[in-house]
């Protein structure tokens, strides 16, 4: 899971002596709102459709005034930092350079979202659970043995914590869709359960409106 297994060069990088109007083009072109500016293999700065809809577009990319140190991940950070940049940058895309600066490729948020929604995180069938806890109390191996105690696995995890407060949030994605003992269990263990959801069931409520549904047009 590092920015190279999604590194990509099919969207062509600028060139200083591109204009405004050729990299709007560009990102037309590929449904993206930056791109990286490269000059003799260097990455030099990273210019997003903002940037040039606020100066002129027949400008040349390299005399507008771009921040000198762009953002950027090498090969081997994991993707966890691609995305981390995709949002304090709020970019679309995020350029990969190796450790002399030289510029490689990029990864897109959509080449990232798809990664993730075709891993067995979210493809496996299973239920997720929130949870409210003390941060001191917070033990992802305790939350597993719960889990693993009704015969199911974590998939994924994730924490949230909120500022002034001593509570955090747990999200699980575990692998069973029966999971009421699951939740009795986190209870009796003083873990707040704030929301629970099954496949199973939201596919039965779907069954249920379509069914409904038909119903009310048959009548």
């Amino acid at each position: 899971m590092t920015a190279e297994s999604l590194l990509t060069d099919l969207i062509v990088p600028l060139r200083p002596a591109d204009t405004g109007e050729e990299a709007l083009g560009v990102m037309g072109e590929f449904y993206v709102r930056h791109l990286p500016i490269v000059e003799n293999r260097q990455l030099v700065a990273v210019i997003s459709e903002e940037d040039i809809l606020n100066a002129d577009a027949m400008e040349e990319v390299g005399n507008y005034p771009l921040a000198s140190r762009p953002p950027a991940v090498f090969p081997d950070d994991h993707l966890y930092d691609v995305m981390r940049l995709l949002v304090e940058y709020k970019l679309t895309v995020v350029p990969v350079i190796d450790r002399e600066g030289n510029y490689l490729g990029m990864v897109s948020s959509e080449d990232l979202l798809r990664f993730f929604a075709e891993s067995s995180t979210f493809r496996d069938p299973g239920s997720i659970v929130i949870l409210e806890v003390g941060r001191q109390d917070y033990s992802l191996a305790e939350i597993a043995r719960i889990v693993e105690s009704d015969g199911a696995v974590i998939l994924s995890s994730f924490v949230r914590s909120f500022p002034d407060s001593g509570l955090v949030e747990v999200t699980i994605k575990v692998s069973s869709q029966s999971i009421a003992s699951t939740l009795a269990t986190f209870e009796r263990y003083k873990y707040t359960v704030k929301a629970s959801f099954n496949e199973k069931q939201l596919q039965d409520t779907m069954r249920e409106r379509y069914d409904s549904l038909m119903s009310y047009l048959n009548v």
